[in-house]
């Protein structure tokens, strides 16, 4: 493996790859998802579906699209995108796929979409997201700082903020991290850095991934043409009272606790965590107090690397 950054030369045009979709209860989402996957120019080789237990017709529709070298996999219970993820990267890499897309239930590829990531000769890339009206909504980072104890979030600029419009990005932008929305891993970086942390549960387990990644010495590019359309709105604004409050700021911890560049950025989340708890009488109560309270406590069970397979 070089740590130079290549040409973007084409790449293999024998190189097989396998999709990995992660679902839950988003049957109708599912039908779009997968219809994009039946329009793709280059079709994929396998589409495996890991299903986190879900309750209503998602059975039903996966029986509609045999002809995509559909591979099901049925978990027991709700593991969260993170489970899910580890589960179909981990059933794509033993059955020896050269490259591995992880996509959403939520989202639709352009036509082109996986022939042009395939093109690129580069083990990490990324699909560039738009809306439904067509308007660049990438969250990807390019730049995410844990190097200053003094920046309260670390997502410091994304594609979206840096370039505002498509048309204004350059053919590939590199990026510090991803997301597991459109991310095209060839195999050797699982094996050299092992399967997405399932401990994440939800959030965060894409940045980690891309942090061990970089940390090994690849370089991850967002590639503009390769369009992937969102179904949804994006909706970050999560309430940090609730039981994705929790996730948020643990999981936001562990990445510092792990990947800090010094000491007080790793000692970052428990001043957020006293100041929370401090301001909770006029914002967030009892509530987000407990969770950020939890949230740093487990974080520190969390500040070991996965181990590789």
């Amino acid at each position: 493996m070089s740590d130079q950054v290549s040409t973007g030369s084409a790449g293999d045009p024998h190189e097989s790859v396998a999709v990995v979709v992660v679902t839950f209860n988003r049957a109708d989402l599912l039908v779009r998802m997968l219809d994009g996957l039946v329009a793709q120019t280059r079709r994929p080789d396998a589409v495996i579906v890991v299903d986190n237990a879900s309750t209503d017709h998602t059975h039903d529709v996966l029986d509609r699209y045999a002809g995509l070298e559909l591979q099901r996999i049925r978990l027991e219970t709700n593991t969260g995108g993170a489970g899910g993820f580890h589960a179909g990267v981990e059933a794509a890499y033993g059955h020896g796929f050269d490259r591995i897309w992880l996509v959403d239930d939520d989202v639709v590829p352009a036509p082109d979409c996986l022939a042009v990531l395939m093109a690129q000769d580069e083990a990490c890339l990324m699909c560039v997201r738009e809306d439904l009206r067509g308007h660049l909504v990438e969250k990807a980072a390019i730049d995410f700082d844990l190097t200053r104890p003094w920046s309260i979030r670390p997502k410091r600029a994304s594609v979206e903020t840096a370039y505002g419009e498509r048309s204004r990005m350059p053919a590939r932008v590199e990026l510090d991290v991803v997301a597991f929305e459109g991310f095209l891993v060839r195999r050797e970086v699982v094996a050299a850095i092992g399967l997405p942390d399932d401990s994440f549960f939800i959030f965060y387990d894409d940045v980690d991934f891309a942090f061990r990644a970089r940390r090994a010495g690849y370089h991850i590019w967002a590639i503009r043409d390769a369009i992937l359309v969102r179904q949804l709105e994006f909706d970050q604004q999560y309430a940090l009272a609730t039981w994705k409050g929790y996730y948020m700021y643990r999981n936001l911890f562990a990445v510092h606790f792990r990947y800090g560049t010094n000491p007080l950025v790793r000692a970052k989340p428990y001043v957020i965590a006293a100041v929370v708890t401090a301001l909770s009488p006029i914002r967030g109560g009892r509530a987000e107090a407990r969770n950020v309270l939890t949230a740093v406590r487990d974080a520190r069970g969390m500040r070991g690397l996965p181990t590789r397979r």
